[in-house]
């Protein structure tokens, strides 16, 4: 029996692709292997710490922010999740020395497959964290950008022929599907080449690099005993008592046998595990 405030959960991934996950609660990091099929509870406390200033908090904003850090950081402003919008060369950034180090250095965009072919970005060091958080079986980064703004630009375009978002409940019962990421990357390319020279033009050649085919198309396997039939999601403010066996684990979300948990949704909030 484990204590503390709940963080995303550390996942990561072997030569083979498959995916290992981590419980991280207070101070604790706990392996989650052993804990496939043995029944599992998470006994929330109604009480909420802000990840940033770790003032309580009656709600949680943008995954684990008080109101006041919601308002004032800029990893809480809107170009975060529209990084098109960025307004950092606009001289508004809320916190220019914040947005050097996270969001004015190289990007990817990339193509995953979450049961759908889908386009998204990361920073360069976020890889493949952020493919396994979304639950992706399949990934590959095809450029290399100079700055979180230009990733959403180009994402922009691909947002055209592809989607951007994670059909998540789709994800979660999983899929056989398997795409060739290379040749989707080839036929996107070659529909939108016009889009991606008219940047390359406006910023430089430099700040949108190709990522040719000797870049690595990757493939990752979720610890799952059973895929759900249908999705039945557990809040955990209306259920604060979460448990059940555990039937795996993809993206953020655990899967039981009384309904699927996205514990990312409750970073901050106080808990208590039992396994």
């Amino acid at each position: 029996m484990i204590q503390g405030d709940l963080r995303k959960m550390a996942a990561s991934a072997d030569q083979d692709g498959k995916v290992h996950y981590e419980l991280k609660i207070g101070d604790s990091l706990i392996p989650l292997s052993s804990a496939l099929g043995q029944k599992v509870s998470l006994k929330f406390s109604g009480a909420i710490h802000c990840i940033h200033c770790g003032r309580a908090s009656k709600k949680s904003f943008s995954q684990g922010f008080c109101f006041p850090c919601f308002k004032k950081l800029a990893a809480c402003d809107t170009c975060i999740m529209s990084p098109e919008k960025c307004h950092f060369h606009l001289g508004t950034c809320r916190e220019p020395e914040w947005a050097e180090q996270y969001c004015m250095q190289s990007h990817y965009v990339y193509l995953a497959n979450t049961t759908a072919l889908k386009v998204g970005i990361t920073r360069g060091d976020q890889l493949p964290t952020r493919w396994l958080d979304q639950g992706a079986t399949q990934a590959r980064a095809m450029f290399l950008v100079e700055s979180r703004r230009m990733s959403g630009l180009v994402e922009t375009l691909f947002k055209n022929e592809v989607a951007d978002k994670t059909n998540w409940r789709n994800m979660l019962k999983g899929s056989d599907l398997t795409f060739d990421l290379a040749a989707e990357q080839e036929r996107l390319i070659n529909q939108l080449w016009e889009g991606l020279d008219a940047l390359q033009n406006e910023f430089g050649l430099q700040s949108i690099q190709e990522l040719d085919h000797t870049n690595q198309t990757h493939e990752f396997t979720y610890p799952i005993l059973e895929h759900p039939t249908k999705v039945t999601s557990i809040n955990a403010e209306k259920t604060p008592l979460v448990e059940g066996t555990l039937l795996g684990i993809k993206g953020q979300y655990w899967l039981l046998d009384t309904g699927v948990i996205n514990l990312r949704k409750y970073t901050g909030y106080e808990a208590e595990f039992t396994l």
